[in-house]
């Protein structure tokens, strides 16, 4: 029995009807040649025989009695590998949109809290006979970084073997009394703490203004943002879209301009929404602001959640594309300031002490009344980039030819992008509610157009003019 930090149970406080706090992981591999031949079969099979190497995989949630703290992890006495691995056919003629569509439906249902928070649906009649799997986790049990360590575990060539000690046994369910008894002690624990968290609060919040007055670069504050469809109360039903852009082609724009690969991700994704937005005629005067998540740990594990959020402007009110990401580039490190300043653990630290009753009544309620559609939203929408696997994987055989990721919406903050890289490809997951951003594909076509447009201007020699016109394509890689 394990009890959940604060920042893991956030996301299950944040879970309401409508906001559904799981992310999706997808995979497409060609199973070709595979050897052993590819079967749905021998996919369950692989998973259980690994099952020892994917702790958050086996262990489910049990409800502290009047949810005095948070709840505990328990290994699922009633795990069933069946239920967890589902098997189904795309529509023909199982391209991308197919593919996507099956995914918005998978996004569109929570997950069970009686058992262990996750699915993998293996999506078969892509086409050229590839088969899809949409691992389907709730963000409680893994981040980015650990997602990608299960996976690498799930699809690693050469598995690894289990050592006389690891092996791993169902538990009981324990008792109210004991369940009540060691959460009292814990929150005991947690409060003697309150004194110096407030103090480290004071003195972070003081040192923050300080630097706002001193700070030539200003970074932006929750809800200045503006209106924008996608900032309103969520419905149940999502959309999703994916596309693949060229690792080298972003990492020429980066050494053309001298910035990191995050700021032309963040330049990227603001190129696309200023498109999409003036499409739509309601492109606003002021800039969008993402939240930007921040691993605060960079250490190997298979579960948890290690994050904190930066708040990033994207200058979307700028036209020039190179004005535009220039000062990205500067937001962002003025971001990371103030990020530091306020300190990697303060989210951490105020979560563990939130109490989860009334945190988890006030989202249900604030949901159900609708109230994210009549505020501004803190922030437009998230933007996350998640470095992936390291090298190519496979399972059963067949190699992974692209894997994507999307993390959840929140409400009045209708839209995630998440990145994930993969083996030269910056894979773009993207989702949204389908009544919010019923085309939400024009948002994926603008991405590439970003890119273009970046990379136009990276690519051309110094002039005095700055107009030189030799142009240069990204290239797409990857299935989707």
């Amino acid at each position: 029995m394990e009890r959940l930090s604060g920042l893991d149970a956030g996301f299950l406080y944040m879970e309401t009807p409508t906001a559904h706090m799981h992310t999706l992981k997808i995979a497409v591999v060609d199973p070709a040649g595979s050897t052993p031949p590819y079967s749905f079969q021998a996919v369950k099979d692989v998973l259980a025989s690994r099952i020892h190497l994917l702790p958050p995989f086996r262990r489910r949630i049990v409800e502290v009695p009047l949810r005095v703290h948070h709840p505990v992890w328990i290994e699922d006495p009633d795990f069933d590998i069946d239920y967890h691995v589902r098997r189904v056919g795309c529509p023909a003629p199982g391209g991308p949109h197919e593919f996507c569509e099956m995914i918005s439906d998978i996004a569109s249902r929570p997950l069970d809290r009686g058992h262990p928070l996750w699915e993998i649906w293996v999506v078969e009649g892509l086409e050229d006979g590839r088969v899809g799997f949409v691992a389907k986790m709730h963000h409680t049990i893994a981040d980015g970084l650990a997602a990608a360590a299960l996976l690498a575990n799930v699809m690693q060539t050469v598995p690894e073997q289990p050592s006389p000690g690891s092996s791993w046994k169902p538990e009981r369910i324990p008792s109210n009394k004991t369940l009540l008894f060691d959460a009292v002690a814990d929150l005991g624990r947690d409060l003697r703490g309150l004194p110096n968290l407030l103090r480290r609060t004071f003195e972070a919040l003081t040192a923050l203004r300080r630097h706002r007055t001193s700070s030539d670069v200003k970074t932006p504050l929750p809800f200045s943002t503006p209106r924008t469809s996608f900032n309103a109360s969520l419905t149940p039903h999502r959309t999703f879209a994916m596309t693949t852009l060229s690792l080298a082609d972003v990492k020429a724009v980066r050494s053309a301009f001298g910035v990191t690969v995050n700021d032309v991700v963040l330049a990227v994704c603001a190129g696309a929404l200023r498109r999409y937005l003036s499409d739509r005629g309601e492109l606003p005067a002021k800039p969008l602001i993402a939240g930007v998540p921040v691993s605060t740990s960079t250490e190997t594990r298979l579960g948890g959640n290690r994050v904190s959020n930066m708040f990033v402007s994207l200058r979307t009110d700028l036209d020039d594309p190179v004005a535009r990401l220039k000062a990205v580039q500067e937001v962002t490190k003025a971001a990371k300031v103030v990020h530091n300043i306020l300190g990697t653990e303060m989210l951490a630290d105020w979560s563990q002490r939130t109490p989860p009753r009334p945190f988890a009544w006030f989202m249900r309620l604030y949901s159900r009344k609708g109230w994210a559609s009549r505020h501004r939203p803190p922030i437009n929408l998230v933007v996350s980039n998640v470095p992936g696997p390291p090298g190519p994987l496979e399972i059963v055989g067949a190699r992974l030819e692209g894997l994507s990721s999307v993390g959840p919406i929140l409400e009045g903050i209708g839209l995630n992008i998440t990145v994930w890289s993969y083996v030269g490809a910056m894979n773009f997951g993207i989702v949204s509610c389908r009544e919010l951003m019923p085309d939400i594909w024009s948002l994926a076509d603008a991405l590439r157009d970003s890119l273009v447009e970046l990379r136009k201007w990276g690519s051309v020699p110094t002039c005095a003019a700055g107009r030189c016109k030799r142009r240069r394509s990204p290239s797409a890689t990857g299935w989707y």
